[in-house]
């Protein structure tokens, strides 16, 4: 058993079995009380593209989000006023805009986690993601300069409220919404009280100045809140860890390498969507108010294990991160933090020393990963 599969079984040991289980059933599958269940890229990417298929109606991401979110952020919503508060807010999102902020927010913390690998010390990498993620979330929901407890404090409460989701899960319960709004009312505090001080510096003050209304930045923010801490937090350890495993050196095209070691650990491993119109998935046919469950963890293990050299298909390009007007807005956000990160490890050449999983977290991670760098290492044992 290798380490990813360890990961997927610590998250989900009864679900990740038994979604892995049901690509051998075939590319689309109807299960009872789950719903229909694709394991094909092509397929998943054809059910994202149509309006048919929608994250707004029963069994979807709304059902989860909306009682905590209400029902007007881009977690739930569908037509025209999804296109119109996407437009309103891709200019926050830019390659330049991204990148402005990530060398902003992560200039000391990348320093100092370059500094310790210098000095041959043993870092926890899944501790330092967590503060990096954090750091940069506080950033966007409108808080200035965080301490480091500041930000894992943060990054914490985001964790408790994705923790609550599960991959079988069709809704929240009652003490769990109110943990939610809890949670995501103090952060929606801090977002409304940038969004009036109208600093064009800020996240928020940006959102004002793109004509966005309060309700509509708060809301943003808790959505960017809940879909940008843990994604990047887990994915750099366990891009490392898998560099690591396979004996990979740093070298060659870190884009290439980022986006195929996306593809295997898959950062969204289900999606949901719900029939609103009669259609076809597949050769399977649905009726409005059916239930597609969108193994995207099936659809990208089908194309083999890790392998940097590889190059994707289009009906597998970025899959991970959706496709068509539900395409994650936040994704060259997530770039620029795992592309500055990936480029201290890598020029540290760091390899792993110890690791253990996260348990029942909605997205497989390690829970500590103790990296150190190769040249101490050679350097000791040339001392010796």
């Amino acid at each position: 058993m290798n380490h990813e599969t360890r990961l997927h079984l610590a998250a989900h040991p009864l679900a990740y079995p038994l979604v892995r289980a049901l690509a051998r059933l075939g590319p689309v599958v109807r299960v009872p009380g789950i719903g229909v269940v694709v394991s094909d890229a092509a397929t998943a990417r054809a059910v994202l593209m149509d309006q048919a298929f929608r994250k707004d109606g029963p069994g979807s991401p709304g059902d989860l989000w909306t009682p905590v979110l209400g029902p007007s952020v881009l977690l739930n919503m569908e037509g025209e006023a999804h296109t119109a508060l996407r437009r309103r807010l891709a200019p926050l999102f830019t390659p330049d805009a991204v990148a402005s902020l990530v060398s902003g927010v992560l200039a000391g913390p990348l320093g100092e986690l370059s500094a310790r690998l210098g000095r041959g010390e043993t870092v926890d990498l899944a501790d330092e993601m967590r503060l990096m993620a954090g750091a940069v979330i506080c950033r966007v929901i409108g808080m200035g300069e965080v301490s480091a407890a500041d930000a894992r404090a943060l990054f914490a409460d985001g964790e408790r409220v994705v923790s609550m989701v599960s991959l079988r899960s069709r809704g929240l319960g009652p003490r769990q919404i109110a943990v939610a709004r809890r949670v995501l009312d103090r952060v929606g505090g801090i977002a409304a009280a940038a969004y009036e001080a109208g600093d064009e510096a800020t996240v928020m003050g940006r959102m004002r100045s793109l004509g966005l209304s309060a309700a509509e930045a708060r809301g943003a923010a808790g959505a960017f809140f809940l879909t940008g801490t843990e994604t990047v937090a887990s994915f750099v350890p366990r891009l490392v860890a898998l560099l690591h495993d396979g004996g990979i050196r740093p070298g060659g095209d870190l884009g290439r390498l980022v986006e195929e070691a996306l593809r295997y650990t898959t950062p969204t491993p289900v999606m949901l969507r719900s029939v609103a119109a009669p259609s076809r998935v597949g050769r399977v046919a649905v009726r409005p108010g059916d239930r597609v469950v969108l193994a995207t963890l099936n659809c990208t293990r089908a194309y083999g294990p890790f392998d940097p050299s590889r190059r994707h298909p289009p009906e597998l390009r970025r899959l991970w991160f959706g496709a068509g007007p539900h395409f994650c807005i936040g994704y060259p956000l997530a770039l620029a933090e795992i592309r500055a990160v990936a480029e201290v490890l890598l020029a540290h050449d760091v390899r792993v020393v110890r690791r253990r999983p996260a348990r029942r977290v909605l997205l497989p991670a390690y829970r500590h990963l103790w990296i150190k760098s190769r040249a101490s290492g050679e350097g000791e044992r040339r001392r010796q």
